[in-house]
């Protein structure tokens, strides 16, 4: 009796919150034909961080506050979706941590577009195949993907958004199921080296096989005999694999971080960062100088990192993060300081920081 009763009133909250989930999608439809009247955006970067900031800000209950931003994430993009249904351009095929990345961060309503390469991606966002694009930029382990910085130089598109994601990896394999009959592991390369000790002490006479993706990887697996690979688990469901070893990455502080691109500007949240790339004058001391310019203004430098210009030998663009959104007053006078000691700069977009 005790437990009919307690369900009983799980049962009646349920319809409240059905009822409020379709009130506040009545909402968002009037949102829309106001967005579309005024030329308007329908995913904003800034509102949606801003919402899921003040939500977690004010629970109390048993929710973690990853409980509360997955729940409203998927509340947010089934919304979305009563106003018009986005097109989500990422490195594919379907299972790749930049799939995952992409379902993190709009949820699972959106229509996601796979892509060959990191460029195809671009490619598609630019030519308006896709509203939006996610590629990944970073790794916490092996750092930076020099072909995103490399897209930045030729793109006009502007950063407005970014994700993280906790990477964690298995063996996977669909022929073989004992882990010593494998002779070759298909991956990326990025992946084989977040997983280097385990490999040299579990598979260390077999072949690597890079590939471009992990779930690419997955599907040359599938077919080899004597084959597995490694990747996130949710290849088993997909391409029909079996799980051979879970967990067998080298740190359990393992992150990859991906920016989401597109041809629109984000307006300020409140908790902004700004990514930027420029070239100094070849004289001594231009690079203290360039930088100098975020510290006369108290300005927090969250990254740097040097690419080749691929024009001249030794030459060098530089790619920094900051804090704060570019339309602050104190950003301005930084950047306009700044430009003074640089022979290029360029704005690639301010969006809310992730917390």
């Amino acid at each position: 009796m005790q437990l009919q009763n307690l369900r009983k009133k799980i049962d009646q909250i349920d319809e409240k919150i059905l009822n409020l989930l379709n009130q506040r999608a009545d909402e968002v439809i009037k949102v829309g034909k106001l967005k579309k009247k005024n030329n308007i955006s329908v995913y904003s970067p800034e509102r949606e961080a801003s919402m899921l900031k003040r939500l977690k800000s004010i629970n109390k209950g048993a929710f973690r506050p990853e409980d509360v931003e997955n729940v409203f994430r998927e509340i947010l993009s089934v919304c979305r979706s009563q106003r018009t249904i986005l097109e989500i351009a990422y490195l594919g095929p379907p299972g790749t941590f930049t799939h995952l990345a992409s379902i993190k961060k709009f949820g699972k309503r959106p229509n996601y577009i796979e892509s060959e390469s990191i460029k195809d991606v671009f490619d598609k966002v630019e030519r308006g195949e896709a509203d939006y694009g996610v590629v990944p930029v970073e790794n916490s382990i092996e750092g930076v993907v020099n072909y995103t910085l490399d897209m930045f130089f030729v793109s006009n598109l502007s950063i407005c958004a970014e994700v993280t994601l906790n990477i964690s990896h298995s063996l996977l394999g669909a022929k073989v199921k004992d882990i010593t009959k494998i002779k070759r592991i298909y991956s990326n390369p990025q992946v084989f080296a977040q997983c280097r000790s385990w490999i040299s002490r579990n598979l260390k006479n077999a072949e690597l096989v890079p590939t471009e993706s992990t779930a690419k990887a997955a599907l040359r697996a599938k077919k080899d005999l004597s084959g597995a690979c490694i990747g996130n688990k949710i290849l088993a469901n997909i391409y029909s694999l079996n799980i051979i070893a879970s967990e067998i990455e080298d740190s359990p502080y393992n992150y990859t971080r991906f920016l989401i691109i597109s041809k629109n500007d984000t307006p300020a949240s409140g908790k902004d960062k700004t990514s930027i790339l420029f070239a100094v004058k070849d004289k001594v001391g231009a690079l203290y100088d360039a930088l100098y310019s975020f510290k006369s203004h108290k300005i927090n430098l969250t990254k740097i990192e040097s690419r080749p210009s691929k024009k001249k030998p030794w030459e060098y663009y530089f790619f920094v993060d900051f804090q704060k959104h570019r339309s602050s007053p104190v950003v301005k006078k930084a950047l306009k300081k700044l430009e003074k000691e640089c022979i290029f700069l360029k704005i690639l977009g301010s969006y809310p920081k992730e917390s």
